[in-house]
Protein backbone atom coordinates (compact mmCIF):
# COMPACT_ATOMS: atom_id res chain seq x y z
CA UNK A 1 0.00 0.00 0.00
CA UNK A 2 1.29 3.59 -0.95
CA UNK A 3 0.08 6.66 0.83
CA UNK A 4 -0.07 10.31 -0.69
CA UNK A 5 0.46 12.83 2.26
CA UNK A 6 -0.57 16.27 1.66
CA UNK A 7 1.04 18.81 4.30
CA UNK A 8 3.73 18.65 6.29
CA UNK A 9 3.29 19.87 9.60
CA UNK A 10 2.46 17.72 12.50
CA UNK A 11 -0.83 16.26 11.33
CA UNK A 12 0.70 15.22 8.51
CA UNK A 13 3.93 14.32 9.66
CA UNK A 14 2.17 11.60 12.17
CA UNK A 15 0.24 10.11 9.31
CA UNK A 16 3.67 8.96 7.69
CA UNK A 17 4.76 7.17 10.76
CA UNK A 18 1.13 5.76 11.26
CA UNK A 19 1.84 4.58 7.82
CA UNK A 20 5.96 3.35 8.13
CA UNK A 21 4.70 1.46 10.94
CA UNK A 22 2.15 -0.64 9.06
CA UNK A 23 3.99 -1.39 6.14
CA UNK A 24 3.06 0.97 3.44
CA UNK A 25 5.01 3.36 1.86
CA UNK A 26 4.62 7.05 1.71
CA UNK A 27 5.26 10.08 -0.29
CA UNK A 28 4.92 13.67 1.93
CA UNK A 29 4.69 16.63 0.28
CA UNK A 30 4.59 20.28 1.94
CA UNK A 31 4.56 23.34 0.09
CA UNK A 32 6.97 25.24 2.33
CA UNK A 33 10.34 24.48 2.92
CA UNK A 34 9.62 23.61 6.19
CA UNK A 35 6.80 23.70 8.12
CA UNK A 36 5.88 27.26 9.69
CA UNK A 37 2.16 27.43 10.34
CA UNK A 38 0.57 26.37 13.64
CA UNK A 39 2.91 23.19 14.53
CA UNK A 40 5.36 25.78 14.89
CA UNK A 41 3.45 28.64 16.29
CA UNK A 42 2.75 26.63 19.76
CA UNK A 43 3.47 25.40 23.31
CA UNK A 44 4.36 22.38 22.00
CA UNK A 45 2.04 21.12 25.35
CA UNK A 46 0.78 17.81 25.48
CA UNK A 47 -2.33 18.45 27.48
CA UNK A 48 -4.16 15.93 29.33
CA UNK A 49 -5.52 18.56 32.19
CA UNK A 50 -7.94 20.11 30.26
CA UNK A 51 -9.04 17.68 27.59
CA UNK A 52 -12.96 16.97 27.61
CA UNK A 53 -14.36 13.57 29.49
CA UNK A 54 -14.64 10.26 27.29
CA UNK A 55 -13.32 10.37 24.27
CA UNK A 56 -11.27 13.17 24.03
CA UNK A 57 -9.98 12.34 27.21
CA UNK A 58 -8.82 8.93 25.61
CA UNK A 59 -7.54 10.07 22.52
CA UNK A 60 -4.95 12.51 24.80
CA UNK A 61 -3.68 9.71 26.82
CA UNK A 62 -3.43 7.69 23.56
CA UNK A 63 -1.51 10.42 21.97
CA UNK A 64 0.68 10.87 24.66
CA UNK A 65 1.50 7.55 24.76
CA UNK A 66 2.55 7.31 21.22
CA UNK A 67 4.26 10.75 21.49
CA UNK A 68 6.42 9.26 24.06
CA UNK A 69 7.16 5.91 22.04
CA UNK A 70 8.57 8.46 18.59
CA UNK A 71 10.38 10.90 21.55
CA UNK A 72 12.68 7.61 22.66
CA UNK A 73 13.32 7.16 19.30
CA UNK A 74 14.30 10.95 18.82
CA UNK A 75 15.85 12.92 20.63
CA UNK A 76 14.64 16.00 18.70
CA UNK A 77 11.08 15.46 19.58
CA UNK A 78 11.78 16.30 23.21
CA UNK A 79 9.34 14.47 25.15
CA UNK A 80 9.27 16.16 28.88
CA UNK A 81 6.79 14.72 30.97
CA UNK A 82 7.09 17.37 33.52
CA UNK A 83 3.44 18.04 33.93
CA UNK A 84 1.63 21.29 35.05
CA UNK A 85 0.36 23.71 37.58
CA UNK A 86 -2.55 25.52 36.76
CA UNK A 87 -2.40 28.77 39.56
CA UNK A 88 -5.80 29.87 41.25
CA UNK A 89 -6.17 33.03 43.55
CA UNK A 90 -9.73 33.00 44.65
CA UNK A 91 -12.05 30.71 47.08
CA UNK A 92 -14.95 30.36 43.75
CA UNK A 93 -11.96 29.44 41.90
CA UNK A 94 -10.64 26.54 43.86
CA UNK A 95 -14.13 25.18 44.27
CA UNK A 96 -13.74 24.46 40.56
CA UNK A 97 -10.72 21.88 41.45
CA UNK A 98 -12.33 20.33 43.82
CA UNK A 99 -15.43 19.64 41.73
CA UNK A 100 -12.64 18.46 39.07
CA UNK A 101 -10.88 16.24 42.01
CA UNK A 102 -14.23 14.81 42.59
CA UNK A 103 -14.88 13.42 39.26
CA UNK A 104 -14.15 9.47 37.88
CA UNK A 105 -11.51 10.70 35.22
CA UNK A 106 -8.92 12.26 38.20
CA UNK A 107 -6.69 9.79 38.44
CA UNK A 108 -6.49 9.31 34.28
CA UNK A 109 -5.44 12.73 34.39
CA UNK A 110 -2.85 12.54 37.04
CA UNK A 111 -4.31 15.27 38.60
CA UNK A 112 -3.99 16.74 42.42
CA UNK A 113 -4.70 20.08 44.21
CA UNK A 114 -1.54 21.22 46.35
CA UNK A 115 -1.24 24.04 48.18
CA UNK A 116 1.55 27.15 47.90
CA UNK A 117 4.25 25.40 49.82
CA UNK A 118 3.82 22.14 47.53
CA UNK A 119 3.26 24.09 44.17
CA UNK A 120 6.33 25.65 44.97
CA UNK A 121 8.33 22.17 45.87
CA UNK A 122 6.73 20.83 42.51
CA UNK A 123 8.49 24.54 40.49
CA UNK A 124 10.42 26.59 42.55
CA UNK A 125 10.41 29.66 40.12
CA UNK A 126 6.19 30.09 41.38
CA UNK A 127 7.02 32.36 44.05
CA UNK A 128 4.21 34.65 43.52
CA UNK A 129 1.27 34.43 45.86
CA UNK A 130 -1.59 32.17 45.15
CA UNK A 131 -4.33 30.55 46.82
CA UNK A 132 -3.81 27.01 45.30
CA UNK A 133 -2.84 24.97 42.39
CA UNK A 134 -3.98 22.09 40.16
CA UNK A 135 -1.00 19.67 39.61
CA UNK A 136 -1.23 17.56 36.58
CA UNK A 137 1.41 15.02 35.92
CA UNK A 138 0.23 13.76 32.95
CA UNK A 139 0.54 16.90 31.09
CA UNK A 140 3.72 16.38 28.70
CA UNK A 141 5.17 18.53 26.38
CA UNK A 142 7.73 18.54 22.92
CA UNK A 143 9.70 20.59 20.84
CA UNK A 144 7.66 22.33 18.15
CA UNK A 145 10.43 23.60 16.32
CA UNK A 146 12.55 20.76 16.12
CA UNK A 147 10.45 17.66 16.49
CA UNK A 148 9.20 17.54 12.97
CA UNK A 149 12.75 17.44 11.16
CA UNK A 150 13.90 15.02 13.70
CA UNK A 151 10.83 12.73 13.15
CA UNK A 152 11.16 12.75 9.26
CA UNK A 153 14.87 12.04 9.50
CA UNK A 154 14.03 9.34 11.53
CA UNK A 155 11.74 8.52 9.19
CA UNK A 156 14.00 8.39 6.63
CA UNK A 157 16.67 6.11 8.43
CA UNK A 158 14.34 3.60 9.36
CA UNK A 159 12.43 3.23 6.37
CA UNK A 160 15.08 3.78 3.55
CA UNK A 161 13.42 4.43 0.02
CA UNK A 162 10.13 3.50 1.39
CA UNK A 163 9.87 7.23 3.08
CA UNK A 164 10.15 10.37 0.34
CA UNK A 165 9.58 13.54 1.77
CA UNK A 166 9.77 17.24 -0.62
CA UNK A 167 9.44 20.21 0.18
CA UNK A 168 8.79 23.59 -1.58
CA UNK A 169 5.95 21.70 -3.76
CA UNK A 170 2.73 22.88 -4.26
CA UNK A 171 -0.57 20.60 -4.71
CA UNK A 172 -2.51 22.23 -7.39
CA UNK A 173 -5.30 19.42 -7.93
CA UNK A 174 -6.10 16.99 -5.69
CA UNK A 175 -8.41 13.95 -7.20
CA UNK A 176 -9.59 10.08 -6.32
CA UNK A 177 -6.24 8.38 -5.27
CA UNK A 178 -4.24 11.19 -6.33
CA UNK A 179 -2.75 14.64 -5.98
CA UNK A 180 -0.76 17.25 -9.03
CA UNK A 181 1.90 19.56 -8.15
CA UNK A 182 2.98 22.89 -9.58
CA UNK A 183 5.59 20.94 -11.79
CA UNK A 184 2.76 18.44 -13.76
CA UNK A 185 3.92 15.52 -11.73
CA UNK A 186 0.83 13.47 -10.69
CA UNK A 187 1.52 11.34 -7.68
CA UNK A 188 -0.76 8.54 -7.35
CA UNK A 189 -1.85 6.57 -3.94
CA UNK A 190 -3.76 3.63 -2.50
CA UNK A 191 -5.20 6.26 0.17
CA UNK A 192 -4.37 10.01 -0.34
CA UNK A 193 -4.24 12.14 3.40
CA UNK A 194 -4.52 15.81 3.10
CA UNK A 195 -4.08 17.59 6.48
CA UNK A 196 -4.20 21.15 5.14
CA UNK A 197 -3.74 23.34 8.07
CA UNK A 198 -5.45 26.62 8.22
CA UNK A 199 -5.04 26.85 4.25
CA UNK A 200 -8.62 27.59 3.06
CA UNK A 201 -7.01 28.24 -0.95
CA UNK A 202 -6.38 26.43 -4.57
CA UNK A 203 -7.65 22.83 -4.33
CA UNK A 204 -8.52 22.54 -0.68
CA UNK A 205 -11.01 25.48 -1.02
CA UNK A 206 -12.66 22.44 -2.88
CA UNK A 207 -12.53 19.81 -0.16
CA UNK A 208 -13.47 22.46 3.13
CA UNK A 209 -16.25 24.29 1.23
CA UNK A 210 -18.99 23.83 3.78
CA UNK A 211 -17.78 21.95 5.97
CA UNK A 212 -18.23 22.59 9.91
CA UNK A 213 -14.86 24.60 9.90
CA UNK A 214 -13.22 27.12 10.57
CA UNK A 215 -10.41 29.10 11.01
CA UNK A 216 -9.15 31.08 14.57
CA UNK A 217 -5.51 33.11 14.64
CA UNK A 218 -3.96 33.20 17.98
CA UNK A 219 -1.55 35.44 19.34
CA UNK A 220 2.06 34.25 21.57
CA UNK A 221 5.18 35.31 22.19
CA UNK A 222 8.42 34.03 23.69
CA UNK A 223 10.66 35.55 26.30
CA UNK A 224 14.13 35.56 27.56
CA UNK A 225 15.10 32.70 29.54
CA UNK A 226 14.63 33.10 33.50
CA UNK A 227 17.39 32.98 35.76
CA UNK A 228 16.24 29.00 37.33
CA UNK A 229 14.28 26.59 34.76
CA UNK A 230 10.32 26.06 34.94
CA UNK A 231 10.34 22.41 35.97
CA UNK A 232 6.54 22.68 35.25
CA UNK A 233 4.66 24.09 32.46
CA UNK A 234 2.19 26.74 33.83
CA UNK A 235 -1.26 28.16 33.56
CA UNK A 236 -3.46 30.72 35.17
CA UNK A 237 -7.15 30.78 36.34
CA UNK A 238 -8.80 31.94 33.52
CA UNK A 239 -7.48 28.43 31.75
CA UNK A 240 -11.01 27.29 33.68
CA UNK A 241 -12.95 29.07 31.86
CA UNK A 242 -11.56 28.07 28.35
CA UNK A 243 -10.71 24.30 29.02
CA UNK A 244 -13.79 21.83 28.70
CA UNK A 245 -12.86 19.50 31.38
CA UNK A 246 -13.31 21.84 33.98
CA UNK A 247 -17.39 23.18 32.80
CA UNK A 248 -19.49 22.80 35.72
CA UNK A 249 -21.86 23.93 38.30
CA UNK A 250 -18.48 25.15 40.22
CA UNK A 251 -17.60 27.18 36.81
CA UNK A 252 -21.11 28.53 36.12
CA UNK A 253 -20.05 30.44 39.70
CA UNK A 254 -16.94 32.15 39.00
CA UNK A 255 -17.06 35.60 38.99
CA UNK A 256 -16.39 37.42 35.50
CA UNK A 257 -12.87 37.44 34.30
CA UNK A 258 -11.00 40.85 33.28
CA UNK A 259 -12.49 42.51 30.71
CA UNK A 260 -9.33 42.22 28.60
CA UNK A 261 -9.29 38.55 28.64
CA UNK A 262 -13.00 38.67 27.63
CA UNK A 263 -12.23 40.91 24.62
CA UNK A 264 -9.73 38.01 23.35
CA UNK A 265 -10.48 35.09 24.62
CA UNK A 266 -7.49 34.83 26.63
CA UNK A 267 -5.64 32.40 28.74
CA UNK A 268 -2.57 32.27 30.10
CA UNK A 269 -0.35 29.16 29.16
CA UNK A 270 3.76 29.30 29.50
CA UNK A 271 6.00 26.67 28.82
CA UNK A 272 9.92 26.48 28.21
CA UNK A 273 12.00 25.62 25.34
CA UNK A 274 14.95 23.53 25.28
CA UNK A 275 17.06 26.65 24.63
CA UNK A 276 15.71 28.03 28.02
CA UNK A 277 13.04 30.57 26.34
CA UNK A 278 9.49 31.15 27.74
CA UNK A 279 6.25 30.71 25.08
CA UNK A 280 3.61 32.69 26.55
CA UNK A 281 0.26 32.99 25.21
CA UNK A 282 -2.69 32.87 24.30
CA UNK A 283 -5.87 35.04 22.74
CA UNK A 284 -8.08 33.83 20.58
CA UNK A 285 -9.68 35.79 17.67
CA UNK A 286 -13.12 33.76 15.99
CA UNK A 287 -13.94 35.72 12.96
CA UNK A 288 -12.05 36.61 10.31
CA UNK A 289 -11.23 39.17 8.86
CA UNK A 290 -8.49 39.08 11.25
CA UNK A 291 -6.08 41.53 13.11
CA UNK A 292 -3.24 42.82 11.62
CA UNK A 293 -0.23 42.59 13.48
CA UNK A 294 -0.28 41.94 16.94
CA UNK A 295 -1.80 43.91 20.22
CA UNK A 296 -0.11 45.33 22.85
CA UNK A 297 -3.22 45.24 25.77
CA UNK A 298 -3.35 41.39 25.48
CA UNK A 299 0.54 41.10 25.74
CA UNK A 300 0.62 43.28 28.72
CA UNK A 301 -2.18 40.82 30.27
CA UNK A 302 0.22 37.82 29.94
CA UNK A 303 3.08 39.05 30.97
CA UNK A 304 1.50 40.46 33.92
CA UNK A 305 -0.04 37.28 35.01
CA UNK A 306 3.00 35.61 34.16
CA UNK A 307 4.54 37.87 36.54
CA UNK A 308 2.21 37.32 39.46
CA UNK A 309 2.66 33.89 39.30
CA UNK A 310 6.50 34.00 39.33
CA UNK A 311 6.57 36.70 41.92
CA UNK A 312 8.89 38.88 40.17
CA UNK A 313 8.82 40.77 36.28
CA UNK A 314 8.74 38.35 33.63
CA UNK A 315 11.98 37.97 31.53
CA UNK A 316 12.48 40.41 28.51
CA UNK A 317 10.24 39.68 25.39
CA UNK A 318 12.34 38.44 22.56
CA UNK A 319 9.84 38.09 19.80
CA UNK A 320 6.05 38.16 19.04
CA UNK A 321 4.24 36.82 16.52
CA UNK A 322 0.59 35.71 15.07
CA UNK A 323 -0.64 32.37 13.67
CA UNK A 324 -3.74 30.86 12.77
CA UNK A 325 -5.28 26.93 12.85
CA UNK A 326 -8.18 25.57 12.16
CA UNK A 327 -11.23 24.32 13.78
CA UNK A 328 -14.21 21.90 14.08
CA UNK A 329 -16.88 23.79 14.51
CA UNK A 330 -18.88 20.23 14.48
CA UNK A 331 -19.53 19.55 18.41
CA UNK A 332 -19.64 15.61 17.63
CA UNK A 333 -16.47 15.88 16.09
CA UNK A 334 -13.19 16.85 18.13
CA UNK A 335 -11.66 16.72 14.69
CA UNK A 336 -12.74 16.60 11.12
CA UNK A 337 -12.51 13.70 8.92
CA UNK A 338 -13.98 13.27 6.05
CA UNK A 339 -13.31 11.10 2.60
CA UNK A 340 -14.11 13.39 0.32
CA UNK A 341 -13.70 9.84 -2.35
CA UNK A 342 -13.26 6.48 -1.91
CA UNK A 343 -9.39 7.06 -1.62
CA UNK A 344 -8.39 10.24 -0.63
CA UNK A 345 -9.45 11.80 2.60
CA UNK A 346 -8.75 15.33 4.23
CA UNK A 347 -7.92 15.49 8.00
CA UNK A 348 -8.20 18.82 9.43
CA UNK A 349 -10.08 21.13 12.49
CA UNK A 350 -8.39 19.83 15.88
CA UNK A 351 -8.31 23.67 16.46
CA UNK A 352 -5.57 24.03 19.62
CA UNK A 353 -5.31 20.47 20.31
CA UNK A 354 -3.49 19.60 17.23
CA UNK A 355 -0.09 19.03 19.16
CA UNK A 356 -1.69 17.02 21.70
CA UNK A 357 -4.02 14.98 19.72
CA UNK A 358 -2.02 14.50 16.38
CA UNK A 359 -0.70 10.90 16.83
CA UNK A 360 -4.11 9.55 17.43
CA UNK A 361 -5.92 11.55 15.18
CA UNK A 362 -3.45 9.95 12.73
CA UNK A 363 -4.31 6.69 14.23
CA UNK A 364 -7.63 7.11 13.68
CA UNK A 365 -7.22 7.72 9.97
CA UNK A 366 -5.95 4.27 9.30
CA UNK A 367 -8.66 2.66 11.70
CA UNK A 368 -11.47 4.13 9.56
CA UNK A 369 -9.50 3.82 6.30
CA UNK A 370 -9.34 -0.02 7.67
CA UNK A 371 -11.71 -1.13 10.61
CA UNK A 372 -9.83 -4.67 10.54
CA UNK A 373 -7.14 -2.73 11.22
CA UNK A 374 -5.11 -2.73 15.20
CA UNK A 375 -3.84 0.11 17.19
CA UNK A 376 0.32 0.16 16.69
CA UNK A 377 1.49 -1.95 19.53
CA UNK A 378 3.44 0.30 21.59
CA UNK A 379 6.67 -1.98 23.64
Amino acid sequence: MHAVIVGGGVLGTMHAHQALARGWSVTHLERDLEARSATVRNFGMVWISGRAPGDELAHALRSRALWEHVGAHVPEVGFDPQGSLLIVWEPDELAVLHEVMARPDAGQRGLGVVDQAEARRLNPTVRGELLAALHCSRDAKVEPASCLPGVRSWLTATNGDRYHYEAGCTVTAIGDGFVVDSSGTRHDGDLVIVCPGATNDGPIAELIAGRPVRRVRLQMLSTEAPQAPLRTMLADSDSLRYYPAFAGPARDRLAPPAPVVTEHHMQMLCSQRTDGSLTLGDTHEYHEPFAVGVLDEPERHLLGQLGRILGTDPPPVLRRWAGVYSQSTDPERIWHCEFVTGRTVVVTGPGGRGMTLAPAIAEQTFLTHDPSANPLEIP
